[in-house]
Parts: structure tokens; C-alpha cells; sequence
């Protein structure tokens, strides 16, 4: 890991780094996120009960948008040709402390170039929960999204990273 933050110049100045240098790599970045929310707007999402319609097919193609976008909306991000985006949601029926339970989105993305697809995955699942947000915040405004996170990043020269290592 380097001490220096690549997004700003020798001057303090921001600015998109540039990655000209690098080689081609297969890349991938995998985050995650949860919403909560009460039990009953789980089951009217599990059931299809929710007036605006099939909210995680909503939900997953907002969030193949969303990453196909990322370099609109975060400034210093490159564009990319992604390969693959990937999105997977599970059920977390054990409610937290607030009597809570959740929907967990998992956000896969993939390119082969010369930069990382973190933004890009972080940015799907971001957008996956938003969308499920408001798709049910008719019935459920104290929802809350948590944990939103990279989990592991493939590629390029620092090569494998996953949540939990020491590097």
C-alpha cells in the first residue's frame, strides 16, 4: 500500500491519475451492502406485493446502470469498458437490534484495462439499495442502508485483495 493519494498532484492539485503506463489486466471488484427494514416490507418484496412492481428486477437493473455510469457521477474515475456486472441479493431474516431485517446486495464487476472496477461495484450496490429504497419507502420510511463496502478487488499490480487481509 503507498502513502501517497494518486488523486491529487505534486501540487496539491485533484486530477484523474494517469494510467497510460499500465498493462491490460483482468479485473474484478466484488462489494456489498445491506437494507434494513421491517419484517413486513420484506415479505410484500418477497411476495410482489409492492405497488411499483418487481422490486429487485427493478433494483438489479438500476444497478447494472448505475456502474455503467459510475465516471458521470464520481469525478476522478476513468471510463471503462466493463465486461460484466453481476448482481446477487440475499434475505437476512434475523432481525438486529431494532427488530430489523434486511435484503443484502452483492455487486460483481469486471473489465479487462488498466484500471480497478472498485468504483464501479461500490457504485452498483449503492444504487441497488437506493433503488429498493424507493421502490418501498411508501410503506417503509425507516428503512436504513448499512455496510456498504468493497469485499475483494482482483487485477493489476497489487493483484488480490479481500476484506479481512492484513495487507
Amino acid at each position: 500500500m503507498t502513502d501517497k493519494l494518486t488523486h491529487f498532484s505534486d501540487s496539491g492539485r485533484a486530477r484523474m491519475v494517469d494510467v497510460s503506463a499500465k498493462s491490460d489486466t483482468r479485473r474484478v471488484a466484488i462489494a456489498s451492502g445491506v437494507l434494513r427494514m421491517q419484517a413486513a416490507t420484506l415479505q410484500r418484496i418477497r411476495s410482489g406485493q409492492i405497488a411499483k412492481g418487481d422490486v429487485l428486477t427493478v433494483a438489479d437493473v438500476g444497478a447494472v446502470m448505475a456502474a455503467k455510469r459510475t465516471p458521470d457521477i464520481i469525478p476522478m474515475c476513468h471510463s471503462i469498458a466493463l465486461s460484466g456486472v453481476e448482481i446477487e441479493f440475499g434475505e437476512i431474516n434475523e432481525p438486529d437490534a431494532q427488530g430489523c431485517v434486511g435484503i443484502k446486495v452483492l455487486a460483481t464487476t469486471s473489465c479487462v484495462g488498466q484500471t480497478g472496477v472498485e468504483m464501479e461495484a461500490l457504485t452498483a450496490a449503492n444504487v441497488a439499495l437506493l433503488t429498493i429504497y424507493d421502490m418501498c419507502k411508501a410503506i417503509d420510511r425507516g428503512m436504513r442502508i448499512e455496510c456498504v463496502q468493497l469485499e475483494e478487488k482482483r487485477g493489476g499490480k497489487s493483484g488480490v485483495w479481500k476484506r479481512g487481509d492484513t495487507k
